[in-house]
């Protein structure tokens, strides 16, 4: 069987235990389990009045300018803690601390230092976002063959020219890989973000929605941000075959 059509048949199972459980047997009530009508009628208002893709744009808004920030500082940092035995043991200490606390630990002081707006919830998307990136890309330098900085040494490179010509690019696929763990962990930091300290965006239209008991509303929004990190997995998917097959 196509694999397209396999990949179709548990949620559309789903969908029609959905219907039966909440339209044909009424075995919990609306304001618990919305049926799928109410989904679609909150769909279609959210859609006519704008609203969703407003959100929609505001959250993809926060996600990407967070993990542009995110990468612009774990790569180039990476590469040089990977590249230095010595600056990497200075480091390895405050990295190894700072790397489990959670990002949403992090919304307290992100509220008392940016208040409320996009900025708190792009400092604790790049907070998410920079262990996994640097982390990635110091293991990436480490797998640089010894031959090829070597004979770079051999023909005079200096340092920058090793790690911008040799590492870099040797180190790219692994830095992709940790680029999509990121993204994965940047989509939860956003949408928890919004909850707590922002005025717009999918997650705080799932808060609204949940004070007013909005079910329907909440479905579409946990639908919107599935789909936004659907399409970016399989954007990245498409990417690493394109760049390394």
């Amino acid at each position: 069987m196509n694999k397209k059509v396999l990949s179709l048949i548990i949620p559309v199972t789903l969908i029609i235990i959905w219907f039966l459980i909440t339209m044909v047997f009424k075995v919990f009530p609306d304001y618990i389990i919305p049926t799928p009508l109410d989904v679609l009628n909150a769909g279609y208002n959210l859609i006519i009045t704008g609203q969703l893709l407003d959100d929609t744009i505001n959250t993809l808004f926060k996600v990407l300018l967070g993990i542009i920030l995110a990468t612009i500082v774990a790569v180039p940092l990476g590469l040089i803690l990977g590249w230095s035995e010595r600056l990497e043991a200075m480091s390895e200490l405050i990295v190894s601390i700072l790397r489990p606390i959670p990002p949403v630990a992090w919304i307290p002081f992100s509220l008392l230092w940016f208040g409320i707006g996009i900025a708190p919830a792009v400092f604790i998307i790049f907070m998410g976002c920079i262990f996994p990136i640097l982390v990635y890309t110091i293991d990436g330098v480490k797998r640089t063959d010894k031959v090829l900085i070597e004979a770079g040494q051999t023909l005079g490179a200096n340092d920058f020219q090793i790690l911008s010509k040799v590492i870099f690019p040797s180190s790219f696929p692994t830095i992709v890989t940790g680029l999509k763990v990121a993204f994965g962990i940047d989509l939860m930091c956003t949408v928890s973000a919004e909850m707590v300290g922002s005025t717009s965006g999918l997650g705080q239209m799932i808060m609204t929605a949940s004070t007013l008991s909005n079910t329907g509303d909440i479905v579409i929004g946990m639908l919107a941000i599935g789909i936004i990190g659907l399409v970016f997995d399989r954007l990245f998917i498409h990417a690493q075959r394109k760049i390394f097959w």
